[in-house]
């Protein structure tokens, strides 16, 4: 299961906004992996296929909604590495076809698609009232890509660092991303999980289920979904403009637009500040690791 590349760079972001403050910040370029599927969505497949392959499957079935990263990288990573690929995706089928779902088809994809209320219903039982009885003989990959097979491939990111560093960042969707950096980290470093979704904290049980760790590990902000899934605002929209502009790197606005975003937003409020007791901030030098999806 080789692609490009697999050991990416970090590379280094010199920005005012952060000296200043003593920060120090690091990107993980694992966008360089491969030009379709990228970050940390390969790392949360490599597994799942090579479990799959294992299996003696040929077909992955995966769920999604017409925005989805992962239906994108699954319909790519099945082209390329031999197997058909079926997505359960949210919504009505004579819904128009986002620039996503007309890729995945590209990529021979086939799409059903389901209401709201059934997509809910995706456990075995439900997915066989929509889908032949032949339903075992599909390997099954979880909406993002969040299984236990998908923790070992994220926390071999670990590994490549060879830096020190304080705190370790991700965008959060179902939070496999951020269990597999949790479970890969063997010292105090501080993960961070910036959520990309509007709503109750359904995540940090999510993440302590697939790790078995205890929240003292993480933190989840929930403060910069910008309204909910792939919703954006004129200032998001420019932030990504100008740190395309100042440091070459094209940022998307479901995920990692964000969090980037709430990563300078927090510089800016001294959260990674400490307090000394001549009542002077001090600031930490710290290294923080984002990669893109």
């Amino acid at each position: 299961m080789r692609l490009i590349q697999e050991h990416t760079p970090l590379q280094k972001i010199e920005d005012e906004r952060l000296s200043a403050k003593g920060v120090e910040l690091y990107i993980k370029r694992d966008d360089l992996i491969h030009p379709l599927i990228s970050g940390n969505k390969w790392r949360k497949l490599k597994y799942n296929l090579a479990q799959a392959r294992a299996e003696n499957h040929h077909t992955l079935l995966t769920f999604g909604g017409p925005y989805s990263n992962h239906i994108y990288a699954t319909a790519a990573a099945a082209k390329k590495f031999g197997f058909r690929s079926i997505g359960i995706i949210r919504g009505y089928e004579k819904a128009v076809r986002t620039p996503t779902l007309q890729f995945a088809e590209s990529m021979g994809m086939q799409l059903i698609f389901v209401t709201a209320e059934a997509y809910k219903e995706k456990d075995a039982a439900g997915l066989s009232k929509i889908l032949p009885d032949w339903l075992h003989t599909y390997y099954i990959i979880p909406e993002g890509g969040t299984n236990r097979y998908a923790i070992p491939g994220v926390s071999e990111l670990i590994q490549e660092i060879d830096i020190d560093y304080q705190y370790i960042c991700c965008a959060c969707g179902t939070g496999g991303t951020l269990a597999g950096l949790v479970s890969g980290i063997q010292n105090d470093t501080k993960v961070l999980g910036f959520s990309a979704l509007k709503g109750e904290d359904t995540l940090s049980d999510n993440v302590k289920r697939l790790t078995n760790s205890t929240v003292e590990k993480f933190t989840i902000l929930f403060d910069y979904h910008f309204g909910g899934y792939a919703k954006v605002n004129l200032s998001l929209v420019e932030f990504i403009k100008h740190f395309k502009a100042k440091h070459g790197i094209q940022l998307e606005p479901v995920y990692t637009g964000k969090m980037l975003y709430g990563l300078f937003d927090l510089v800016a409020k001294d959260f990674f500040c400490t307090w000394q007791h001549n009542h002077r901030y001090t600031h930490r030098r710290t290294a923080r690791f984002v990669w893109l999806s």
